[in-house]
């Protein structure tokens, strides 16, 4: 049986429509598949007071990727680790151990397929760490032991003040002070001794004068 030239042509046409779609399907599948930096996220948590950085991989594809986390300060980088990581539509999540301080900047590289990249912008941590600060205490006082809080301490006892004594004076002294006397006393005798004397001697001359002219 032969084929019309009409109906021959009708199919061949309906075959390359058909296989055209087929190649956009598939193409689009494909495109929708690829794995994309965007699909990787970062974040920078807490694991009680332990600080960690989180890397989740939404790839549906499901596409091997490596997963590297640098620090940046001062102008240099840090390796902190690397995890190999195989995404899915809900998302895969790798943790890195890193006590991390507050507002620090890290870089974080994806390698997967045709993806070769950083997360855009940095990872940057949050202004506070993942340890409370702790209250500072004021100095507590010095307690004293349990002799100098019970045992009160005894009064002072004034000793007794002995009595000035007068002592006596000799009985001599007394009369002295009494009559006005001292030690001057005998000196005014030996002056009246003196002049006694004195005048013994005059009489004397006087009288052998006189017995002389006689």
């Amino acid at each position: 049986m032969s084929v019309s030239p009409h109906i021959s042509t009708r199919a061949a046409r309906f075959a390359g429509v058909a296989a055209a779609a087929t190649a956009l399907t598939l193409g689009l599948a494909g495109s929708a598949a690829a794995c994309n930096i965007s699909e990787f996220t970062a974040a920078a948590t807490c694991t009680g007071e332990q600080g960690v950085i989180t890397v989740t991989d939404k790839d549906p594809s499901g596409t091997p990727a490596t997963i590297t986390v640098y620090a940046k300060a001062d102008g240099a980088e840090k390796l902190i680790g690397t995890q190999d990581v195989k995404g899915s539509r809900e998302g895969v999540t790798v943790t890195f151990n890193e006590d991390w301080q507050p507002k620090a900047t890290y870089r974080v590289h994806v390698k997967a397929g045709s993806v070769d990249e950083d997360i855009k912008p940095d990872l940057t941590t949050p202004d506070k760490g993942c340890k409370p600060d702790k209250p500072t205490e004021p100095p507590k006082p010095t307690p004293s032991t349990p002799e100098e809080s019970q045992t009160p301490s005894a009064p002072a006892t004034p000793e007794p003040s002995e009595p000035p004594t007068a002592k006596p004076s000799p009985a001599g002294d007394s009369n002295l002070a009494e009559t006005g006397s001292s030690t001057n006393t005998g000196l005014i005798a030996g002056i009246a001794v003196a002049l006694v004397a004195a005048g013994g001697g005059v009489m004397f001359a006087l009288r052998k004068r006189s017995s002389t002219k006689s």
